[in-house]
């Protein structure tokens, strides 16, 4: 198959119309000015190794890229519902905790207040059974006496 010279004269002069739009782009003048650039324009076919491995490995980085920062939303959230979690298991601990200690305060209350009705109960009994003891004692003793003083009049 042999294509007439003026196919080959359009094909060259598109592909010309296209390297002139490439190499006027200011990005890649300023890197064909670089010394790299310099160096890959002197040796085309390293060149166009450094393109194909760029072209080939913007996949794989892309999809790694990709990976890392669903992962790190993935973690963000996950941490988010992990302290929302934590949080809510540390708040019905602590409502657990503050009620047992209301529970025992409570029970605490009820038993101190049990014993003190019944020491004072115990106290007032033993103070009055002494009063009592004491009250007959005196009053046999002012009957003694009493008796005495009739005696001796």
């Amino acid at each position: 198959m042999q294509h007439s010279r003026a196919e080959m004269q359009q094909l060259w002069e598109g592909w010309t119309t296209v390297s002139d739009q490439v190499y006027s782009n200011p990005k890649v003048t300023l890197l064909m000015n670089s010394r790299v650039g310099q160096y890959l324009s002197g040796r085309p076919v390293l060149a166009l190794a450094v393109f194909f491995f760029c072209v080939t490995a913007a996949v794989p980085v892309g999809i790694f890229l990709a990976f890392a920062v669903a992962t790190a939303i993935m973690s963000a959230v996950s941490l988010v519902f992990l302290e929302g979690f934590l949080l809510s298991v540390a708040a019905i601990t602590l409502l657990c905790v503050l009620s047992g200690l209301a529970f025992f305060s409570v029970m605490m209350s009820a038993i101190f207040a049990a014993f003190y009705v019944t020491v004072s109960s115990l106290i007032n009994f033993y103070h009055t059974s002494q009063m009592t003891k004491q009250k007959v004692s005196d009053e046999e003793d002012n009957e003694e006496e009493m008796l005495t003083k009739d005696k001796m009049k």
